[in-house]
Parts: structure tokens; sequence; C-alpha cells
């Protein structure tokens, strides 16, 4: 009566590395958008909202960050989003880590506990980030 289910096969190379490759191809293609259209013309982008309301979110001068980096200038893209260029090494090497074990089919470790310490940390540098650049004593960080 009950019928024992053989467990599903292990998926394949293509199959693991579906996900990276989308991930990476899409940000390629947006990096490309960026590099292509200057978001350092007022509006070529739309409008940001909290730009609008007077207020620099952490993410205000991302896309101005991404397209200075495309045309090498590292200074520039600081100035733009402090936040994004020190944070886009570590990006970079986690998304080479998770293709990486995607390719070798390797499980990631889940420490779980690990993972929401960097959460909690990153959450609070990018609070402060925001809290300073929308002060006087940080205007150098404001986009």
């Amino acid at each position: 009566m009950s019928q024992l289910l053989a467990p599903a096969p292990p998926p394949t190379r293509r199959q693991r590395m579906l996900a990276p490759a989308l991930t990476i191809g899409g940000l390629a293609l947006a990096t490309v958008a960026l590099h292509l259209r200057d978001p350092h013309d007022s509006g070529s982008w739309g409008i940001c909202p909290t730009a609008a309301m007077g207020f620099a979110c952490p993410g205000c001068g991302g896309l101005r960050a991404v397209n200075d980096l495309t045309h090498l200038d590292v200074a520039a893209a600081a100035s733009s989003n402090l936040a994004f260029v020190v944070a886009l090494p570590f990006v970079v090497a986690g998304l080479a880590l998770w293709t990486l074990r995607r390719w070798r089919g390797t499980p990631g470790r889940a420490d779980w506990a690990r993972r929401q310490q960097v959460a909690v940390a990153g959450l609070g540098v990018l609070a402060v980030f925001t809290v300073l650049r929308n002060l006087p004593v940080g205007s150098w960080l404001a986009p």
C-alpha cells in the first residue's frame, strides 16, 4: 500500500548554475546600462523619492557610483556612495564563492548565527552611514 519513493536525483551542474548565471548576468546587464546612460544627468533614471524629500538614503548615489566605477574613477564613485564602494569587494567575493560552490555542487555552510551577526552589523553600519550623511558633520558623505 505504501510505496517508497526513490530520492530525487541530485541537480545537474546546469541546473545548479542557473541562479548564479541569471544573477550575475542581470547585474552585468544593469552595469552596462548604467555605463551607457549616465545617471549624473538629472532625471536620466527617474527621481529618487527620498532625495526628492531632501533625505539621502544609504542607496543614494549608488547608480552614479556604478557609472563612475565603469569609467574607472574610484574617487568619484566613493564621493557618490562610499558605503557601496566599500561593500562592493565583499559582494563580489560572496557572489564568486556562491558560484564556485554551485559549480562544485558543495553545499554552503548554514552558520545562521554568524550570518545573523553579519546582517545586524551591516544594517547598523548602514544606519550610522545614513544618519551621518544627513547631518552637517557628515555632509562629505552625502551624494
